[in-house]
Formats: structure tokens, sequence, C-alpha cells
């Protein structure tokens, strides 16, 4: 069966007055349709960027990126990208910000808006379709930027730290939001994070980075046995397996400080 996602050879280097700057050398790796992948490593190894050269934003130095078997060579309706801030526009109401990829993309508006009130009704924001950005609280404008993500609907979805501005608690309760809603809705997602609990407790495999030039030091499945099923992240984060690949993952970053 093709991959959803496959990247082969990928390399990246930036240039610039100061020199050459290796991001990312020979990473090669495989996404399954409906599959939930994190990838975890150290500030600067190149996770983003990798999320960059996916989405099709920029080209890589060297190697391929291909989402359904085909080429990417710029922005694909198939790829949506959630970033770390939500990047709201305060001006527009929670319905048009919702709408403001659809209407990039120069989609249908009428079936975009039905699209865009259906995803924030689901998410609890039904009543909040008028409000302005700034009434709402954190995690709700992340909600909002999610529903902005899928209301194009992309059969994969790139998250960029997407809870890092928030507070513990909602973090760890957007977490288990934002999973159940991906897994419902059949998408195949990439997370990039620095935190190694949140990796472990929402993906199926962890794929960690070396320091930079970035490349791919290991490959983790991640399996909860113990409770007959994938559990949500709250749930994993009490389950027996969990303190092991916990303290795998903290055992090869640390490798990276030290080395």
């Amino acid at each position: 069966m093709t991959p959803k996602v496959e990247l082969r050879g990928l390399s990246m280097r930036y240039f610039s007055r100061e020199g050459e700057t290796e991001a990312l050398k020979d990473i090669s790796f495989c996404v399954g349709a409906g599959e939930f992948i994190a990838i975890i490593g150290q500030s600067g190894c190149g996770k983003s960027t990798l999320l960059s050269l996916i989405s099709g934003i920029i080209a890589p130095t060297a190697g391929t990126v291909l989402v359904d078997g085909r080429p990417v060579n710029g922005p694909s309706r198939k790829v949506g990208y959630m970033l770390q801030q939500d990047y709201l526009f305060e001006w527009r109401t929670i319905l048009e910000n919702t709408v403001l990829g659809a209407e990039i993309q120069g989609a249908y508006m009428e079936k975009a808006r039905a699209r865009a009130r259906e995803l924030l009704t689901k998410y609890g924001l039904g009543q909040f379709v008028h409000h302005l950005p700034r009434q709402l609280s954190g995690g709700m404008r992340q909600r909002v930027a999610l529903a902005r993500t899928l209301c194009t609907e992309p059969d994969v979805v790139l998250l960029d730290e997407p809870f890092s501005a928030l507070d513990s608690q909602t973090r760890l309760a957007l977490a288990d939001e934002i999973t159940e809603i991906l897994r419902r809705e059949r998408k195949t997602a990439i997370l990039v994070t620095h935190d190694i609990a949140e990796a472990i407790s929402m993906s199926e495999r962890v794929i960690v980075l070396s320091r930079r030039p970035g490349r791919i030091k290991s490959d983790h499945p991640i399996r909860f046995a113990s409770c007959g099923g994938r559990p949500t992240p709250f749930a994993a984060r009490n389950a027996p397996e969990f303190n092991a690949y916990f303290n795998t993952l903290w055992q090869e970053l640390e490798v990276h400080v030290e080395g």
C-alpha cells in the first residue's frame, strides 16, 4: 500500500552571508494513512523545517517528499498546517477566521461556511461564531485554529508545537480533545513537540532527531497493551508502559546534550 506521506533522502541547507547552515540530512521515513506520529529533538535540530518541507512551503536541497505517491512541489490542499500561534485575525469573527484557508484557496464559500459552522459546533464553539478572537480563551482560540486547518478538508494535518503557548492544565485538556478530533476525522497527523510526554501520549510512533544537522536517531512504535487499545492522551500518561517509553526517549535526548 502506498504511504500517505513518504520522505526520501531529504536534506536541507540554508545559505546566508554568514555561510551555509545544514538543517537536515538524509531524512527518510513513511507515514501510513490515518497514522499519528510525533517528532522530537533539541531546539534547532530542524523539526519545524521538516514540517515546512512536507507542507511544500519550502523546497528541499536534496531528496523528495511524496503525498499519496506524488512529489510535493508546493502547497497542497491535501496538507493542512497548524502553527505554534493561532494567528487569528482580530478584526475577523471566529467564523470568518475559520473559513480563511478555504477563502485563500478559492473554495466554494457557501460550502466552506457550512463546514466551518459544523466544525465549530462540534468543538463547543457554536455560540461564538460571531465573536472576535479577543473574546476567547487561549484554548478556545487553538480549537478555532484547528477548525480553520480542517475546514479545507486536508488528508494530512501538520501540528507544530500547537500547545506551547498554553498553561499546563489547558494543554493537557486540549491534547485530549485534538487527538480525539483527528482520530474521529481519520486524519494522518504529524506532530512536532519538545514535550516527550506529549509525544508519547498522543502518537503511535515517536521519531527522534539528532542535533543539527537533524538526522533520524530512532523511530519508536508506541503501544499500550495494558489499555486494550489506544487510550486518550491523559489515560496514556497513567499507563504502565508510559514511564519506560519516557525514560528511553529522555536518555536519547540526553545523549544529544552530552555528545
